[in-house]
């Protein structure tokens, strides 16, 4: 741990120094950062967070689940179908902060979160399609090849974590519940979740910028990957650029399933009231990307 936080530091140090050297390579890379997030993230997330929670409060969930079979499949209440939904229709991380919201609320316990955050966070088709396929892959089909690889990656890694044992913790007063009789508070409780989601994107453009010197120095597919394990918006356009389609999309699969630093920053920040270990969420999304990866390779085979 001393030596983690020695390392930290003086990386830290060696950004804020980058900073002050080349101050206007550093703020065109933050706005770059604020521009990603208010064109991807938050149109399609925020009213996500905002709708989601008012169906979480008026305890409307639990109705339009109550056929999903999700404690044969996972050990998890019915309500986690519902969370699955809407994580791979509004992407990250909607499916985090609706987890929080349920754990909070008393519908589903710690142990059951954690097995949720091994399927119900993912991205969505905006995003994969949209932004990554036809943005930047320029092929809708390459967008959906990685889609279907994602969603049946989540689909199958929840099957991985089933028996995932958690101990209780005692319950602070539903944050839900409070927010549930004020309409403001479900508006003010959105926004926050919002603005930290872009606050990180920022970071981590920045973070990525100080690191280019060192990536540099690597093959432009393999600095392409590392960049995408630190943020998925600046890897997968990076890795559109550098490598042929056929390799691109497995690649994308990958890096959007695994999420990068960045987005699963964003969860964590979503699953704070839970105290989600860090090292199990990182291994949620490490095989996460790896059965996206697979399903992927196949699925650029046949099509």
């Amino acid at each position: 741990m001393k030596n983690y936080r020695f390392f930290l530091s003086i990386f830290i140090i060696y950004i804020i120094i980058s900073m002050v050297i080349s101050p206007s390579l550093y703020i065109q890379e933050t706005l770059a950062g604020i521009n990603a997030w208010a064109l991807n993230v938050l149109p399609s997330v925020l009213p996500f967070i905002f709708f989601t929670k008012v169906l979480s409060s008026l305890g409307s969930i639990e109705k339009i689940s109550c056929f999903m079979p999700m404690q044969k499949l996972y050990r998890t209440p019915s309500v986690s179908g519902y969370v699955f939904l809407m994580s791979i229709i509004s992407g990250y991380p909607v499916g985090a902060k609706m987890t929080c919201d349920l754990y909070l609320s008393g519908k589903v316990s710690r142990e059951e979160a954690f097995r949720m955050t091994a399927f119900c966070s993912t991205s969505g088709p905006m995003f994969i399609i949209g932004a990554v396929g036809v943005g930047m892959l320029l092929s809708p089909r390459a967008g959906y090849i990685i889609l279907i690889a994602h969603i049946f990656g989540a689909i199958i890694n929840g099957f991985l974590y089933r028996k995932v044992k958690a101990a209780e913790l005692p319950r602070e007063n539903s944050e839900v519940d409070k927010a549930g009789s004020d309409i403001g508070s479900m508006v003010l409780d959105s926004a926050l979740s919002i603005i930290s989601v872009g606050a990180i994107i920022a970071i981590f453009f920045v973070v990525i910028t100080s690191l280019s010197p060192i990536l540099s120095f690597l093959p432009t597919p393999i600095s392409s990957i590392l960049a995408g394990l630190i943020e998925i918006t600046r890897g997968c356009k990076d890795i559109a650029l550098a490598m042929p389609t056929g390799l691109a999309i497995p690649a994308c699969s990958f890096i959007i399933s695994f999420g990068g630093v960045s987005t699963m920053l964003q969860s964590l920040t979503m699953l704070g009231k839970i105290k989600m270990p860090i090292w199990l969420f990182a291994l949620q999304k490490f095989t996460h990307a790896i059965l996206a990866l697979i399903i992927s390779c196949f699925l650029v085979v046949i099509f």
